[in-house]
């Protein structure tokens, strides 16, 4: 996998809305976040140019204004962002990662009957 960049927490937000819809405005963008976030339409395309900088994020000219699409897929950065929690926090054992969670987290019994199941088809694909 190549190397992706690094995201921070409120750049995160920022792809998280382009990955759901590409093509949107700087306009665009702000406008949805809005409605989560208390930040400064300025604030937003700072965090623009610092994707577009990273190679996360490209545009292209629309008249006069840009439209912003994703440069990297969401699930290539999670699964980067997840390796590197797991190397930072739990030095990269994977059990005790996913044993604290379980441990703290509040799950409903359909989403224990699903992690069942990952952990049933994980076990299956070892035995072959």
């Amino acid at each position: 996998m190549k190397k992706l960049p690094k995201i921070s927490a409120a750049e995160w937000e920022v792809l998280k809305v382009v990955w759901e819809q590409p093509a949107l405005s700087a306009g665009e963008i702000a406008d949805k976040l809005s409605l989560q976030k208390d930040w400064h339409p300025r604030t937003i395309k700072t965090l623009l140019a610092r994707l577009v900088k990273k190679g996360a994020l490209d545009y292209k000219a629309d008249g006069n204004r840009y439209l912003y699409a994703p440069k990297v897929r969401k699930d290539d950065v999670i699964k980067q962002e997840s390796q590197s929690f797991l190397e930072r926090v739990f030095d990269g054992v994977t059990v005790p990662m996913l044993a604290h969670f379980v441990k703290t987290a509040k799950m409903s019994p359909d989403e224990i009957q699903q992690l069942k199941q990952i952990l049933a088809e994980k076990e299956g694909t070892r035995a072959r």
